[in-house]
C-alpha cells in the first residue's frame, strides 16, 4: 500500500568546507615547529633556511614522549653500526626503495607552480641515485678516499596502495596556497601519506615561509615505549621540500621545471633523504670540536673530520683546528651549495646500513616490492575526484563536480565514456582528447543546478572504443558535496574534545549572523592524561534557514592526531557532517528545509561496527574496499591504522582498554568508540 506523504521540517546540510589553515606561533606543548633563521645565518645562506630537520626532530620527541632522544637513539644504534661494519655480507645486496612524491597544489595547471612537471620529479630520483651510488660520469660521482657508493637506490612506485598501476607521482589539491611546517604534520601528511612501511614518502610542497628548502623525519628505534610502530609519528614519516629545489636544472631539456639557483642540482632531497636513512648534518648541530673513537660529539661518523658550523659556501675551511683534517665540505650532509656536494663516506653507509637493516619502516622498505610494475593493460583509465576549492554558502547553487582521468594504459587514450549516476538519475559524459600513459586530463561533470545530492557514482565504462580493461581504478563513489541530510529539524551535535580543551571553541549561527548555540563561555579546560568524556547537545533549527558552524582552534592543529572529532547526526543516529582534519579553524555551512516524508535517510545506510566490546575483529558495514581506518587510544594517539580488508579491522594486538576508530571513505567519516576487552 502507498504511504501517505507527509511533510515535515527537516534539516539540508551542505558539506562544504572553508578551512582557514594560517599559520600560527605555537607556543604550547610542542615545539616551535615554524622556525626561521636569523637574518646573519639567512644571508650565509643566499636567504634560504636549508634545512629544519634537527628542530623537527625536537618538535617530534615533545609531541611523542615515547619518542627517544638523540642520545638514546645513538646508544641503540651504536651496537648495530659495529654489526653491519663487521657482516659486510650483509652489506652486498643494493637496496631499492620504492618511492612515492605527492605534488601538493592548489589547482594550478600541470607546470604552473607549485604544480611541477612530471619530468621534474622524475629528475629528483634521477640525482638521489647518481648521489648515493656515486655513479661514475655523474655529479654525484667523487674520488675521494672515504667516498662511498651506499648501495641504496630509489624508484618511483609503479603500483599504488590498492594495487593499481601508478607512475609514482601522486598530485594533490589541497586548495591552500602555501604550507606551514605545523600545517603540514597535522593535515597534509596525514591527509596524504601512502603506507609508509611500503613507500618512501616524498612531498613537493609551497612553504609559507618561502626560505624553508626542506625537511625530513629522522627514523626511530625499534624498541619505543608507548607507541605502534605503524601509529604515531609513522603516519607524518618521509621528507618535505620546497617545490623549487625538488629536482635538478640538469636534466631542464625543454625548460619546464621550476627551480631557483644555487639550490636547483636536486641535493636538497639528497641531504634529506640522508637525514630519513639515519645520518646527522656533519658539525653535530653544535659547536664542540671535541673529537673522540666514535665521533660522539659530532655525527658519529669518524671519517667525517670535525665542524663546528655548517658551511654555506663551496671555499676550503677548517672550522676545528684542533682535529685533523679540513671540514668536509662536499659532504651532502653540510650546506653548501648544490654544485658543491658530492660525498657520502663509509661511515655514512655504515649508518645507513644499520638504521635499513634495524629500524622501523625503514626495514620494511628493504623487502617491498612497490616498483615493480604489474601486467599492464592496452585501454585503462583511473578516475579520481578533485576538491572543489571555491568558496560556498547556503546561497550557492549546486557545483558540478571535477575529478582527474588518468592514462594508466599503454595506448594512448582519445576518447572515454563517463558515466555518472546520483540518486538514480544515469548521466553519460563522452570525453574526447589525447593522453600519452601516465598523463591526465580534468573533467568537469555537468550537473543539474536543481540536484539533490548525495551518493556520487563515477565510473570510465569505455576506453579508445572499447571496454575498460581494468575495473578497480575505473569507479569511485563519493558523498556528492551539497548533499541533503534527510532528516528532521531535531539534531544531534557530538564533540569529542582532544586532551587540549581550553584551545576549542565553536559556533552555530544563522544567516543573520545571531549566535544560536556555542561553546560555553568559560570554556573548556584541559583534561590531562586522558580524552574527556563525549559533549552532547540536542538542536532544534528553524525550517528555510541557513546556519554556519564554526570550530576553532587556538593552538593551529585542529582535533586531528589527538583522538578528537566532532559530528552532527540525526536522532536515529545517521552521521550528517563530520571533522577533525584542520588546522585554527574550519566552518561548515547548513540549511534546514521542508521535504516530503519519503525523502527522509534510512539509518541503515550508517556505517556501523560490531562486536563491540571486541577482542579480535572489528566488522564494518557499509564501507567499499577503498575505505581506510584510524584507531585512537584513550589519550589520543594513534596506534593503527590502514585499509579496511573484507570488512574487517584486527584488534587482538591492541591492549584492554577504550578506543574511538575513524572510518573514513572518500569524503566521508565516521568516528565510533569502542571497547577492546
Amino acid at each position: 500500500m502507498r504511504k501517505s506523504t507527509t511533510f515535515k521540517a527537516v534539516l539540508f546540510l551542505s558539506s562544504f568546507i572553508a578551512a582557514d589553515l594560517a599559520a600560527q606561533n605555537f607556543t604550547k606543548r610542542k615545539a616551535d615547529f615554524n622556525v626561521e633563521k636569523s637574518p646573519s645565518e639567512l644571508a650565509q645562506s643566499f636567504g634560504f633556511n636549508r634545512c629544519s630537520t634537527t628542530e623537527y626532530e625536537e618538535f617530534l620527541q615533545k609531541t611523542f614522549p615515547g619518542r627517544m632522544t638523540a642520545e638514546q637513539f645513538e646508544s641503540w644504534l651504536a651496537p648495530l653500526v659495529e654489526k653491519a661494519k663487521a657482516n659486510k655480507s650483509q652489506n652486498g645486496n643494493i637496496i631499492t626503495i620504492p618511492v612515492v612524491v605527492h605534488v601538493i597544489h592548489s589547482g594550478q595547471n600541470l607546470g604552473v607552480a607549485p604544480n611541477i612537471v612530471d619530468e621534474q620529479v622524475m629528475s629528483q630520483i634521477t640525482v638521489m641515485n647518481n648521489d648515493f651510488r656515486r655513479l661514475a660520469g655523474t655529479p654525484g660521482f667523487n674520488t675521494n678516499a672515504v667516498g662511498a657508493d651506499t648501495m641504496i637506490q630509489f624508484a618511483l612506485a609503479k603500483v599504488d596502495p590498492n594495487g593499481n598501476p601508478t607512475n609514482g607521482i601522486d598530485r594533490v589539491n589541497l586548495c591552500q596556497a602555501t604550507w606551514s611546517q605545523a600545517e603540514i604534520n597535522s593535515f597534509v601528511k596525514p591527509e596524504t601519506i601512502w603506507d609508509p612501511t611500503q613507500y618512501m614518502n616524498m612531498w613537493s610542497v609551497s612553504f609559507t615561509s618561502s626560505s624553508l628548502l626542506g625537511y625530513a623525519q629522522f627514523p626511530s628505534n625499534s624498541n619505543l615505549g608507548g607507541l605502534n610502530t605503524i601509529g604515531g609519528e609513522a603516519y607524518t614519516d618521509g621528507v618535505v621540500a620546497n617545490y623549487a629545489t625538488f629536482g635538478s636544472s640538469d636534466y631542464n631539456v625543454n625548460n619546464s621545471f621550476l627551480l631557483a639557483a644555487p639550490y636547483d642540482k636536486g641535493r636538497t632531497m639528497t641531504h634529506e633523504v640522508g637525514h630519513f636513512l639515519g645520518l646527522r648534518h656533519i658539525w653535530g648541530d653544535n659547536s664542540s670540536c671535541v673529537v673522540n673513537a666514535a665521533d660522539s660529539n659530532k655525527d658519529y661518523c669518524p671519517d667525517t673530520p670535525a665542524a663546528s658550523a655548517p658551511n654555506y659556501n663551496c671555499v676550503t675551511v677548517d672550522s676545528c683546528p684542533s682535529a685533523p683534517g679540513n671540514d668536509m665540505i662536499q659532504n651532502y650532509m653540510d650546506y653548501t651549495t648544490d654544485t658543491c656536494m658530492n660525498v657520502f663516506t663509509v661511515n655514512q653507509k655504515d649508518r645507513i646500513t644499520a638504521v635499513m637493516n634495524n629500524s622501523p619502516r625503514r626495514v620494511e622498505l628493504k623487502t617491498s616490492t612497490k616498483d615493480i610494475a604489474i601486467p599492464l593493460f592496452a585501454n585503462d583509465a583511473e578516475v579520481k575526484l578533485e576538491r572543489e576549492c571555491s568558496t560556498v554558502n547556503c546561497s550557492s547553487t549546486t557545483q558540478a563536480p571535477k575529478i582527474s582521468l588518468y592514462n594508466r594504459g599503454t595506448a594512448t587514450m582519445t576518447s572515454a565514456v563517463i558515466t555518472y549516476t546520483l540518486n538514480g538519475n544515469v548521466q553519460i559524459y563522452n570525453w574526447s582528447g589525447s593522453l600519452a600513459q601516465d598523463k591526465y586530463a580534468i573533467i568537469t561533470l555537468p550537473m543539474s543546478s536543481t540536484a539533490l545530492g548525495g551518493q556520487l557514482n563515477i565510473n570510465v565504462t569505455s576506453v579508445n572504443g572499447v571496454a575498460d580493461q581494468r575495473t578497480s581504478n575505473s569507479n569511485i563513489t563519493v558523498n556528492y558535496l551539497g548533499a541533503p541530510a534527510r532528516v528532521n529539524t531535531n539534531v544531534v551535535f557530538n564533540l569529542q574534545l582532544d586532551n587540549y580543551g581550553s584551545e576549542t571553541s565553536w559556533a552555530l549561527t544563522n544567516s543573520a549572523g545571531t549566535v544560536v548555540y556555542s561553546s560555553p563561555a568559560s570554556g573548556y579546560i584541559d583534561s590531562g592524561a586522558t580524552l574527556p568524556a563525549l559533549i552532547t547537545e540536542n538542536w532544534s533549527l528553524n525550517p528555510d534557514e541557513c546556519y554556519t558552524f564554526t570550530i576553532n582552534d587556538s593552538y593551529g592543529d585542529g582535533l586531528y592526531p589527538y583522538g578528537g572529532y566532532y559530528n552532527i547526526k540525526t536522532q536515529g543516529g545517521v552521521t550528517l557532517l563530520s571533522g577533525s582534519h584542520f588546522s585554527s579553524t574550519q566552518s561548515r555551512f547548513l540549511k534546514a528545509q521542508v521535504l516530503s516524508a519519503s525523502d527522509l535517510a534510512n539509518p541503515e545506510n550508517n556505517i556501523q561496527i560490531y562486536p563491540n566490546p571486541a577482542s579480535d575483529v572489528l566488522n564494518i558495514t557499509k564501507v567499499s574496499g577503498k575505505a581506510k581506518y584510524e584507531i585512537y587510544n584513550a589519550v589520543g594517539q594513534l596506534v593503527k591504522a590502514g585499509n579496511i580488508d573484507n570488512n574487517q579491522v584486527r584488534v587482538s594486538e591492541l591492549i584492554k582498554g577504550t578506543y574511538i576508530i575513524t572510518v573514513k571513505e572518500g569524503s566521508l567519516s565516521e568516528n565510533i568508540k569502542f571497547i577492546k576487552k
